[in-house]
């Protein structure tokens, strides 16, 4: 399994955008066979910080999600182009 935040900071005036992107990246990305999860959250007090929670079945679900219309669609000609600030962490599960 694989899981990661990504978190992201972006302008107030592109917030209406930005909430439509994701709410067309999540759609598609949760229709992916290999996609176990695909959340974005605002960070309370903070509604220019987005963080997305994704975790993907293994390493060719996510090759398969970030190789995806959709993706190059709403997050690399779409949330990319946005952004102020970007932050990854991957998540190790505790067995």
């Amino acid at each position: 399994m694989i899981t990661f935040t990504v978190r992201m900071k972006f302008q107030p005036e592109d917030r209406a955008e930005i909430k439509s992107i994701l709410q067309n990246l999540g759609s598609a990305s949760r229709q992916e066979p290999g996609c176990v999860h695909y959340i974005a959250h605002t960070v309370e007090g903070e509604p220019d910080t987005v963080v997305i929670y994704e975790q993907y079945n293994d390493v060719e679900g996510l090759e398969a999600h970030r190789s995806s219309p959709h993706f190059e669609q709403y997050a690399t000609n779409g949330l990319y182009r946005k952004l102020r600030e970007r932050t990854l962490e991957t998540l190790n599960e505790i067995v």
